[in-house]
């Protein structure tokens, strides 16, 4: 996938083609279903299939106060997009000034003179341009007088509302990762870098890896099912992970990461990891002993461990 850091000056662009808009943050299934429909489209007609993003997230840089923690990084975002086929990812850096572009402005100027595209596919609640002035209905207008069609693409629903970024974030904040990832159509993933932490887990019996993350959003504090993927092997791990303060073990703590990888014993320091978030076993609580806390950490790992024996082997 060809990725334009910043299609507004770059000469190098997708002519003709088909195409969306939008900020795609955690790329779930009602993005996913727009995409797919431009990848389909753009191949019938044998054009090229392109996405228009932003970054950073226009609320950073409009209302910072009020603005989401992402789902994902620009890394990952990258990638799924580039998963579904989209052959370009126009990448717009979001500023004040581009911010007070006029939705008119921004039609003439880059999708039809720049990219002369041929259709565009959208959600139904699409907004763009100064003050979300744009919406589905001026875009069409818009498009029938610069030479592209313009089609809504209905929305995926998950329990019988729509499937949106914000209701995978508060599912996240409430470590519901089974809502959450039923909404992505995946695993809820993050990435980072191994770090050293303060080896308390080696002195109780239970070594972890410290995970210094990239994304701006770990799930709420609790344990869960994990699968980590560590860069240097190539593959994933099964593993178990409690995010929280160690509230058994200090009464003031930062908020830590710390998975136990089930049957590893490499030293990963500075290794580059993918975590995987399957499943959430139990909130983190303060135990009264040290000794009980090994106990319910050794029943974390070996229900981990029938976690991953229940899962339908490769072929099956």
């Amino acid at each position: 996938m060809q990725v334009v850091r910043d299609p507004l000056r770059s000469t190098d662009l997708p002519r003709g083609g088909v195409g969306t808009i939008g900020n795609f943050d955690g790329v779930h299934l009602g993005h996913r279903k727009i995409l797919e429909t431009v990848v389909a489209r753009a191949r019938e007609i044998g054009q090229p299939s392109f996405a228009i993003t932003f970054e950073p997230h226009p609320m950073a840089v409009l209302r910072p106060d009020r603005a989401p923690r992402r789902i994902q990084t620009l890394r990952q975002k990258e990638e799924a997009i580039e998963a579904i086929g989209i052959d370009a990812l126009l990448v717009i850096p979001f500023t004040r000034d581009f911010s007070l572009t006029e939705p008119e402005d921004f039609v003439r100027t880059l999708l039809r003179d720049r990219l002369g595209a041929s259709e565009f596919y959208l959600g139904a609640h699409f907004a763009f341009g100064r003050g979300k002035r744009g919406d589905l209905a001026l875009l069409t207008r818009l498009g029938a007088e610069c030479g592209f069609a313009v089609s809504s693409v209905p929305e995926v629903m998950y329990e019988g509302e729509p499937v949106s970024s914000t209701r995978i974030r508060r599912a996240l904040e409430r470590g519901a990762i089974g809502e959450a990832n039923a909404m992505l159509g995946r695993a809820y993933e993050i990435d980072g870098i191994v770090s050293r932490g303060d080896r308390v887990g080696h002195q109780i019996g239970v070594p972890t890896i410290n995970l210094e993350p990239e994304n701006e959003l770990p799930p709420a504090d609790g344990v869960y099912v994990t699968e980590i993927e560590i860069r240097s092997f190539g593959r994933p791990f099964p593993s178990v992970t409690n995010i929280g303060r160690r509230p058994t073990l200090y009464e003031e703590y930062r908020t830590t990461i710390e998975t136990y990888v089930l049957d590893f014993s490499s030293d990963v320091y500075g290794d580059r990891v993918r975590l995987f978030f399957l499943e959430r076993l139990r909130e983190e609580r303060k135990f009264p002993s040290v000794l009980e806390l090994k106990d319910q950490i050794q029943r974390d790992i070996a229900a981990s461990r029938d976690y991953f024996a229940r899962l339908p082997a490769a072929g099956d």
